[in-house]
């Protein structure tokens, strides 16, 4: 990969940050290194087959003064983010902070511990866990909490505890309400494709370095071990709700809509700490996610924030969530969360005013700016979330994808209108020579904007190619934001190397074997190629031995419809009776010969369905065509 130095451009818009950010607050240096007991060392968590799942030591670089090729802000962030190992919290609540993306919390019972959101992986849960009982003693799981339905927040559950304990009531599972449904169809439904964009977000396959991925500044990266699921044991439902776990009171809050679809806050009454999941953390989150998820409620978030602020903070003498570090004393609490409920409401209140005088996202976020109390924070920058994309997804959450130019309502695709413009500038030679004089002159957004259009009329133009890199690169040195960043280099990287695919799965068997029947039709229903199926009626009746439930399923017209029904072979092109779940997935993905499916009727129907079934592509192209 050949990788160029930041330009002169870059060098001095860094210059002018370090002048006009708050360097002299120091705070969160403080508050990210209290109660440090002991660091995982070396940092490096390791499958069974001796693989790498994490490696937080690859992040030594990050001391010191930031280079002239990252953020200044945003090495301030990756170097607090990089902090690793085991900390108190207060006595009695103490957190890994840095084996993954999020932390992980143990809360300490009368006899056990409490884990709350034990990571992304099997590994790194053990790790974290490990490094807990070294320096705490041996105590048993008497419960895992899942704050929220996202991978990195139950995926490591098999780490701290195992499916027999918790079969046998020794260890409760607990989560907010609709959990399961959320966990399983953000990782199933939209899963490839969210799967492959995560890796440019994430920038799974970039060197770790000044000149690449310095973090994601939620964390420093996911770790790539084994994700599992446990079904929660316990649902909560309503705000005020108590549960006393291990001899530990729980107060619990509701917080759905916000970060996501199913999230709930919760409060200690013994250790007087307040737990607030991924809903205020020392940095502006997404409203929509680069990576592709629902667009988030804004104003859902920022009243939850006040609820929690007036049931919880005059009795709180520490709040800490799942990324970042906690914040101590009552009234730094109050600013706190107080910031951060205004971060989300000015951006959703200020985002629909201009709505209402006529502008577009794309406007909006243009010129948009944050209250200087606010900038002047450093809790409230956008390392993972940023202000242009949010104001993007609340114009998107109220008015869609349409501006209302009616000009932009049947525009061409890229590959269409991409070689329309660069024709139009008299060829591809041209409009890369004016890219390189925009390059020249520090315009490296309107550098990239024609270099797309060139990308996508000749992909192979060697001189398109490399100067698209360099200008995506700049575009990255530039970044406050880590996402940002990460997603300039990797196009940068698949335009120099080609495409890398898709290097990480979220997906696992124990996700998938959570799937409801209901939950599963909707995934072959989504998977079913329609114009292969147009010519198909099917009427299958399948029986689940193990659940005594019944579905008939219809294709026709390319739709696959269920419904729960009795099995009925008079009017059924086929009955099916399958043994599980399991050998109903194992059929989707082509296994016709093992045993626990029993077929009747029309031999060809089910063939007929698995083949109009499309197989997801994880390696699609992204920044070319």
């Amino acid at each position: 990969m050949d990788q160029k130095p930041p330009t002169a451009v870059i060098e001095s818009a860094h210059t002018k940050h370090l002048k006009g950010f708050p360097f002299s607050d120091n705070r969160d240096f403080a508050d990210a290194d209290r109660g440090f007991i002991a660091a995982l060392e070396p940092c490096v968590v390791k499958a069974a087959d001796g693989r790498v799942v994490w490696d937080n030591d690859v992040y030594g670089f990050l001391t010191g003064d930031a280079p002239t090729s990252v953020h200044p802000s945003l090495w301030r962030q990756s170097t607090l983010a990089a902090k690793q190992g085991l900390y108190e919290v207060v006595e009695g609540v103490y957190q890994v902070r840095g084996l993954d993306l999020s932390n992980v919390s143990f809360i300490e019972g009368d006899t056990g511990v409490i884990v709350i959101d034990p990571l992304v992986s099997t590994e790194t849960a053990a790790a974290a866990l490990g490094l807990y009982r070294a320096h705490r003693g041996e105590r048993a799981v008497s419960a895992v909490i899942y704050t929220h339905s996202h991978v990195d927040h139950f995926g490591g559950v098999l780490g701290v505890t195992t499916q027999a304990d918790v079969d046998a009531g020794k260890v409760a599972i607990i989560a907010p309400e609709g959990f399961i449904e959320h966990a399983v169809q953000e990782n199933v439904y939209a899963g490839t494709a969210m799967t492959r964009r995560a890796a440019y977000m994430y920038g799974t396959v970039l060197a770790r370095g000044p000149q690449g991925q310095v973090g994601c500044g939620l964390g420093q990266t996911p770790s790539n071990g084994e994700v599992a699921i446990i079904v929660p044991t316990v649902d909560i439902a309503t705000t005020g709700e108590t549960h006393t776990i291990d001899g530990i009171d729980i107060e619990f809050q509701m917080a759905p809509g916000t970060e996501a679809p199913a999230e709930m806050h919760f409060y200690f009454p013994r250790y007087r700490a307040l737990c607030m999941a991924e809903n205020a953390t020392h940095n502006l989150h997404n409203l929509l996610t680069l990576r592709g998820a629902l667009v988030r409620d804004p104003h859902a978030w920022s009243g939850y924030l006040t609820e929690a602020i007036d049931k919880f903070a005059d009795r709180t003498d520490v709040v800490f969530a799942s990324h970042h570090w906690p914040t101590w004393g009552e009234e730094r609490i109050v600013e706190f969360l107080s910031l951060q409920r205004d971060l989300y409401a000015y951006l959703h209140d200020q985002t629909l005013r201009l709505i209402n005088q006529g502008h577009t996202g794309i406007e909006i976020a243009e010129t948009f700016e944050m209250p200087p109390a606010l900038h002047a924070a450093w809790h409230t920058h956008g390392y993972y979330g940023s202000v242009s994309h949010n104001v993007k997804a609340v114009y998107q959450r109220y008015m869609g994808w349409f501006d209302g130019n009616p000009a932009r309502l049947w525009q061409h695709p890229p590959e269409a209108i991409g070689p329309r413009y660069v024709a139009a500038m008299g060829g591809i030679d041209g409009v890369v020579s004016t890219a390189q004089k925009a390059f020249d002159a520090g315009d490296f957004r309107w550098a990239a904007t024609l270099l797309d259009h060139a990308i996508f009329t000749d992909e192979n133009h060697a001189a398109a190619r490399a100067l698209y890199a360099d200008t995506l690169e700049q575009l990255a040195y530039g970044a406050e934001n880590a996402t940002w960043r990460n997603f300039f280099l990797a196009g940068a990287t698949e335009l120099r190397d080609g495409n890398f695919g898709t290097p990480t799965q979220t997906t696992s068997l124990s996700l998938v074997s959570q799937l409801t029947p209901e939950q599963m039709f909707d995934s072959f229903a989504i998977s079913i190629n329609g114009p292969k199926a147009w010519g198909l009626d099917l009427a299958i009746d399948i029986t689940f031995d193990d659940l005594d439930a019944n579905y008939r399923l219809t294709l026709r017209n390319g739709v696959l419809v269920y419904r729960n029904a009795t099995a009925d072979p008079t009017t059924a092109t086929a009955t099916v009776t399958v043994a599980n779940k399991l050998r109903l997935l194992m059929f989707a993905t082509g296994d016709t010969t093992s045993p626990g499916m029993e077929l009747a009727g029309d031999a060809t129907a089910m063939s007929s369905l698995l083949g109009v079934l499309d197989k997801p592509n994880p390696s699609f192209n992204i920044v070319t065509p």
